[in-house]
């Protein structure tokens, strides 16, 4: 079991008493539930990443938030604060409407991830929200008093630009909107943009991929999001399977392609799901965080997660940062790889497999 950080620490002890039942959310090492258990807690775990929710310790009872789960008996919530203010206001309305009555929400950060607005977003699903005082730079809002407000979560919005209807819960980077990555990857996808190869205009105003570009196949949406990738891909006609490590983003995804009529499998895993090979494309927008913390790692598993599941000809089509070191590692994993679009901040690469 991983020690405590000073953020889980300081939830621990502003919790004291901790009840039978205890509901441990986004636990990013398992140590908040671990030292439940050894409370003798009934301990249930909502992680949003997979890759948290296999870190639980044995006996923990996993949950989907977006599932609406029975969290009736939940008198205590232990849970590390995202960053994303969307992400607390969506969590904070299943909580209020699913735990017991005298529920108790300690959610903890470090005092430079937390802003005023994670109360405001608190406080629109729990009467009484409050701060500890502060001990080694973290920090706990204490909320209490559920007053369950109209669930407003998953929303949505229309994306007039692609004709999309895009549905997505708090937790999904972006949320309900277009981020300039992803839409600067569609744009090389589908041969829009002053700096794509120039086409017949009609290809392009239908969305449909410019000569040259990558033969209609199987294709896979890697870090799926909101899914207004996978969406777009499965109209141009692709055999689309798209895959998060968020159970929120799977669920949006899920959301987004039913709103918009296409087929897309949606899977939730980290990286590529198992049996998912012998690909013709996979268009990308991998993170640079984990968590509140900086971290490509999971980028550069990514890529090369891409590389052993396309087809020799195979292409990646990959956004990012222009400052981040993705182009060699795309090289290395995958093959030869040319810049196809380019903004101030954005880079889009095209890796064919050999």
């Amino acid at each position: 079991m991983a020690e405590p950080d000073p953020v889980a620490r300081l939830i621990f002890d502003e919790a004291g008493d901790l009840g039978d039942v205890v509901l441990v959310v986004d636990d990013l090492d398992g140590a908040l539930a671990s030292a439940a258990a050894a409370r003798g807690a009934r301990v249930l775990g909502a992680c949003d990443d997979v890759r948290d929710e296999e870190r639980l310790p044995a006996g923990t009872t996993a949950v989907d938030l977006t599932n609406e789960p029975d969290l009736s008996e939940v008198r205590t919530v232990l849970w590390p604060l995202p960053k994303a203010v969307s992400a607390v206001a969506d969590v904070a309305e299943v909580l209020a409407a699913r735990c017991a009555p005298d529920v108790v929400v300690y959610g903890g950060g470090r005092d430079k991830h937390l802003v005023h607005a994670m109360n405001d977003a608190l406080g629109a699903s729990f009467a009484e929200v409050s701060a500890s005082r502060g001990r080694q730079k973290s920090r706990v809002l204490r909320a209490s008093a559920p007053t369950p407000p109209v669930r407003t979560w998953p929303r949505r919005a229309a994306l007039t630009e692609l004709d999309v209807e895009v549905v997505a819960y708090g937790g999904v980077f972006a949320t309900t909107t277009l981020d300039r990555g992803t839409r600067l990857l569609l744009r090389a996808l589908t041969g829009a943009g002053p700096s794509a190869d120039r086409g017949d205009e009609r290809q392009r105003a239908s969305h449909q991929p410019p000569p040259g570009g990558p033969v209609l196949g199987r294709a896979l949406d890697l870090g799926c999001g909101s899914g207004i990738v996978a969406t777009v891909l499965a109209r141009l006609g692709w055999d689309v399977v798209a895959c998060d490590s968020s159970a929120a983003a799977v669920a949006s995804t899920r959301l987004t392609a039913r709103a918009n009529d296409v087929a897309v499998t949606v899977q939730r895993a980290d990286g590529v799901p198992s049996g998912v090979r012998d690909l013709e494309l996979v268009a990308c927008n991998p993170p640079f965080h984990r968590g509140t913390a900086k971290d490509s790692s999971a980028a550069f598993a990514m890529i090369a997660d891409a590389g052993r599941a396309l087809r020799p000809g195979g292409q990646l089509w990959l956004v990012y940062n222009s400052h981040l070191p993705y182009l060699p590692v795309a090289r290395e994993h995958v093959g030869p790889t040319r810049i196809v679009q380019r903004d101030p901040s954005y880079l889009v690469i095209c890796s064919t497999k050999i």
